[in-house]
């Protein structure tokens, strides 16, 4: 089930870009400015709209802690922003000033690429704000651009139908004709697939073009083996050309927005068509996943930003489609216990927790000896991830129970933050816990497990600002927040 859950109306022409952090949604427009709203309810943030642009701006996206907003545009200029502030931190001119047409991130924020009309690519050192290295494709404009998750390379696609690929050098690895007429957008999975061969991953990209089609593509390189890619499959079902296209964190699914008006949110493993939105009522230019919510935003020409939300999570185990329970965890059956494993990654789990016959309540009173000798699990590494997410789930039960919105728990505690600071990974923790959590020398962020780039916490006084306002009228957990 997708429901529309807001469509935003403040771009007066056509939108073109839209981008995710964990935080903001950020949207760019034919009419020069960038907007940026925040995920909590929406609303468009003090210092929005973002004006420097004195054309149309194409593509906007966030830095990976999203602290930083990139946007370009036909001025031939890739501005760079300050989220939290709406301040201009630097402005990228192209070499030759031609339009800019889209700007990617590199995985660790180390790097920027953005691609003009000309068909010139540009590698920015985020640091030094120079250009490292150049390149240019052999005809058309650059439109596309997508870094593969671990930084290695990047693709970038063209107007002429051209998906090329590049090094973290700017040496161009490989060149396929992909699409007729033209290549529109570029998207990976961030989750790796085992190759044939020892220590090789594949990433899923997805590309879309103007002739109508999604191409699925499995592509890895490394200095050993070289570069491989393989079409996995074509994806149909657009009648028009297909303008966007973006995957979900899991690469299970993938949206796509075209020419004939809709939105198709596909099933990647099957090529299944899921949904069909037809809300919007000119072509659909842009979709976006956010990173860790059942969120997607899809832009339009016809000004309109829409949010949608996959409510309830839906599932496949096999070729059968299960919905995520919303009832109480200790009432879930067999099958609800099942649908939990698959959104956790844990499928090759569900034949033996069936054999078993546990169901929510034999799941919540798992512990380690029962998954070693009972189940009879034998991988450390799954014992443990079935374990931090039943604990995960205790947490929410009890949070739940409490009535306190989960965004004003502190992920490490659990517990009602007092005073909430920022760390490098973009989330909110409460102070003394993330202090503990640095002491111990854990420098990798409690969330994600990535290293933090620094190890400065910033105190969110808006979220503070926010605790305090529910607690005035929430008075009993003053005294006592994890009572």
């Amino acid at each position: 089930m997708v429901k529309l859950i807001c469509t935003l109306t403040d771009h007066r022409d056509d939108v073109n870009c839209c981008a995710f952090s964990s935080s903001y949604l950020a949207t760019c427009s034919l009419d020069k400015t960038v907007r940026l709203y925040s995920l909590s309810n929406f609303e468009e943030l003090p210092y929005s709209p973002l004006e420097g642009h004195t054309y149309a701006v194409h593509c906007c996206c966030f830095s990976p802690l999203g602290h930083t907003l990139a946007s370009c545009s036909t001025d031939g200029n890739t501005v760079l922003w300050n989220t939290q502030t709406g301040l201009k931190l630097a402005v990228l001119e192209h070499p030759c000033r031609n339009p800019v047409r889209i700007c990617r991130f590199s995985p660790d924020s180390s790097c920027l690429v953005s691609g003009a009309a000309d068909g010139s690519v540009n590698l920015w050192n985020v640091q030094s704000l120079k250009v490292y290295r150049s390149g240019s494709v052999k005809d058309g404009s650059l439109v596309a651009c997508a870094f593969a998750p671990n930084g290695s390379f990047f693709v970038t696609g063209s107007s002429c139908g051209d998906l090329t690929v590049w090094d973290d050098k700017m040496r161009c690895l490989y060149n396929e004709k992909a699409h007729d007429l033209g290549v529109t957008c570029c998207d990976f999975s961030s989750q790796p697939l085992s190759g044939n061969k020892e220590n090789v991953k594949y990433f899923k990209m997805a590309s879309s073009g103007q002739d109508s089609t999604i191409k699925i593509w499995l592509i890895s390189f490394t200095e050993d083996t070289g570069l491989e890619l393989k079409l996995k499959c074509a994806l149909s079902g657009h009648t028009a050309p297909v303008l966007a296209c973006a995957f979900s964190y899991d690469g299970q699914t993938l949206i796509s927005g075209s020419v004939d008006k809709t939105v198709m949110i596909f099933e990647t493993n099957t090529g299944n068509i899921l949904h069909t939105l037809t809300q919007h009522t000119r072509y659909v230019t842009s979709c976006a996943f956010a990173p860790d919510k059942p969120l997607f935003a899809t832009g339009s020409m016809d000004k309109c930003v829409k949010i949608w939300q996959f409510e309830p999570k839906q599932l496949f185990i096999g070729s059968a489609l299960i919905e995520e329970p919303k009832i109480a965890v200790d009432n879930w059956s067999e099958e609800d216990v099942s649908a939990w494993l698959c959104r956790h990654d844990l499928k090759d789990l569900v034949e033996i927790f069936k054999r078993n016959n546990i169901d929510g309540k034999e799941l919540l009173s798992l512990t380690k000896e029962g998954l070693t000798d009972d189940l009879k699990i034998e991988s450390l590494g799954l014992r443990s991830k079935v374990l931090r997410n039943i604990e995960k789930l205790r947490n929410e039960m009890e949070s739940a129970c409490l009535g306190i919105p989960d965004e004003f728990l502190c992920p490490i505690t659990r517990e009602l933050m007092k005073e909430p600071v920022i760390a490098a990974d973009g989330y909110s923790y409460e102070k003394e816990a993330m202090e503990n959590w640095i002491i111990k020398k854990r420098h990798s962020s409690p969330m994600t497990n990535l290293p933090l780039q620094r190890l400065v916490l910033t105190p969110n006084r808006s979220l503070k600002m926010a605790i305090n306002r529910w607690l005035e009228t929430h008075p009993k957990y003053n005294e006592n927040p994890s009572s």
